[in-house]
């Protein structure tokens, strides 16, 4: 099921801004953004864009993995997907991640590197477990593994602030996979600081794995979530 999101909200007729059974909630005024007496409204054209921005936004919604199936991304759409990625915010310019994407035919060796990851915290663990580990592996049609540059001590950029552009980075990820139609998923587990997995993706010792990204055709839609509300997670400098 491909989903469209345009200006107006979803194609299915669900308006993005608010999810069903969602709050709508008037966002707080922030001091310094109030209107200059005389200003200019937006044009019509920047609220469009501000419309559809905001629409794309909440469109976005994680499909399990086991629903993600062919066709993912042709090479094209993965450009441009991964292209978005640099848009992230990115104190000094160090890129402090990068993707792994992990292709069809090397799905096998990822599946025995769960299995591997698995025996090494579970070194009882009978074929069936060892099984479902492997399946993980062939799930989504397009699959790539996130990793963060944590860097060196005294590299001038702290590690929170990595990590903050890592998760930017993966955030425009799956808002571009969402504008092309496409559903998508993050996954994780005990598996990724595994040595398995370290050394099968080639891992530095300043580097960390953070979530696999799942893309593909969403087989059935997601249901609508709801967002918190503003107010539950803002407040004013000096309020209680």
């Amino acid at each position: 099921m491909r989903v469209t999101v345009t200006a107006a909200g979803l194609d299915a007729g669900v308006d993005a801004r608010a999810p069903t059974g969602a709050r709508v909630e008037q966002v707080p005024r922030v001091a310094g953004r109030t209107a200059r007496r005389g200003a200019r409204a937006p044009s019509s054209g920047a609220r469009t864009s501000g419309d559809f921005a905001e629409a794309l936004i909440h469109a976005r919604r994680t499909v399990l993995p086991k629903r993600l199936l062919a066709p993912g991304p042709d090479a094209r759409q993965l450009e441009r997907i991964l292209r978005a990625a640099s848009a992230a915010p990115d104190h000094d310019q160090r890129t402090p991640w990068r993707f792994v994407l992990v292709q069809v035919a090397a799905r096998t060796v990822l599946a025995e590197g769960f299995a591997a990851a698995l025996r090494e915290r579970d070194p009882a663990a009978n074929p069936a477990q060892l099984a479902q580990a492997r399946e993980k592996a062939f799930r989504a049609p397009t699959l790539l593994l996130a990793v963060a540059r944590t860097g060196l001590p005294g590299d001038g950029v702290p590690l929170a602030e990595r990590l903050v552009s890592a998760g930017c980075a993966i955030q425009n990820v799956l808002l571009m996979a969402t504008a092309l139609g496409f559903g998508s998923a993050l996954t994780s587990g005990q598996a990724l600081q595994s040595r398995a997995l370290r050394e099968l993706f080639a891992l530095g010792s300043g580097e960390q794995a953070l979530c696999f990204v799942n893309i593909g055709t969403a087989s059935s839609a997601p249901p609508p979530r709801a967002r918190p509300a503003v107010r539950s997670y803002v407040r004013e400098l000096g309020s209680p």
